[in-house]
């Protein structure tokens, strides 16, 4: 009797020890099948991106190219101690502060004024979406068309009393790229915010309506608070764009422009073109962390506003 009554318990081990194997391939073929498709987009973001950016700090901790002694952080020293650097970081802070807010929240306008009914919606629509069909080299042309000290904004001002301004080499330089960036970048910022407006759920619009809430408490109450995704996604958006408008005040006024619009990739490009590589690679990975608090905080504050409708 004790032995008939100890094999069926050897069987229940031995059962539960089979699905235990058994669990266990399962997982681990499932982690295959995963590598399988995941291992060719990893293999290119580490070739392309943490490699490259793995080489770029070992750049910035040399001596040089030619030297590969250790320096610490005496290079990230030499760049922060560099009045050509500070100017640029100044530029760069002060273009994105107003630029990126201000395309926020024109692009949010827009998108809600298209959302009533508006008369000559498509032409509207049309004149923001325009720039996105366009090539940069043509808004420049337009654009030192209009700015030029010889050009249709200041031949229009004449018509006031105003002098010739020099747009791109006076106090005003940044008014230009300012109005430039958002020209360029309002159309597809607002057809981003159009989509959002379209997936909040129109019965609490409804209830809203039904309760009397005003035009102001349903749009903070309700529509910012599901807006709140794309608020942090253009902002992002709106934050990289700025930091790659060097395009545009390249193809404007060359290498070395009016000291008002010298941004970090001026600073880098001239470096670079100097072979400045220990210098370049410093002030590459301070922007890079930089980039990474700014967004950080973007998306504390994001979690933070948002929580309640994301659950």
């Amino acid at each position: 009797m004790e032995k008939t009554k100890a094999r069926p318990k050897r069987r229940a081990k031995d059962t539960a020890f089979t699905r235990a194997v058994r669990r266990s391939n399962d997982a681990v073929r499932s982690v295959m099948h995963a590598s399988c498709f995941l291992g060719p987009s990893f293999l290119g973001v580490a070739l392309f991106f943490i490699i490259p950016f793995g080489v770029v700090v070992y750049y910035s901790l040399i001596q040089g190219p030619m030297n590969h002694s250790f320096v610490g952080l005496a290079n990230y020293e030499s760049v922060i101690a560099n009045g050509a650097f500070q100017t640029a970081v100044r530029n760069t802070l002060v273009f994105t502060g107003v630029a990126v807010p201000l395309a926020v929240v024109l692009s949010l306008v827009l998108a809600l004024m298209l959302e009533c009914r508006i008369p000559l919606k498509s032409q509207f629509r049309t004149f923001f979406l325009s720039p996105m069909v366009v090539p940069i080299a043509s808004i420049i042309l337009v654009w030192q068309v209009l700015f030029h000290s010889n050009g249709v904004v200041n031949e229009f001002l004449s018509n006031f009393g105003v002098g010739k301004i020099d747009w791109l080499k006076s106090d005003f330089c940044k008014v230009v790229i300012v109005v430039l960036f958002e020209w360029k970048n309002l159309g597809y910022f607002m057809i981003l915010f159009m989509a959002a407006l379209n997936n909040i759920p129109k019965t609490l619009l409804e209830v809203a309506d039904v309760e009397g809430a005003s035009a102001a408490h349903k749009f903070f109450k309700i529509k910012l608070r599901y807006l709140s995704p794309t608020v942090l996604f253009v902002t992002i958006l709106a934050i990289i764009n700025s930091f790659k408008v060097f395009r545009e005040i390249y193809l404007l006024t060359g290498d070395y422009p009016y000291t008002g619009l010298y941004m970090m990739q001026h600073f880098m490009n001239n470096m670079f073109r100097s072979l400045d590589y220990q210098r370049l690679s410093a002030a590459a990975v301070i922007l890079a962390l930089g980039m990474v608090v700014l967004i950080a905080v973007l998306f504390a504050v994001e979690n933070w506003f948002g929580k309640d409708v994301e659950g």
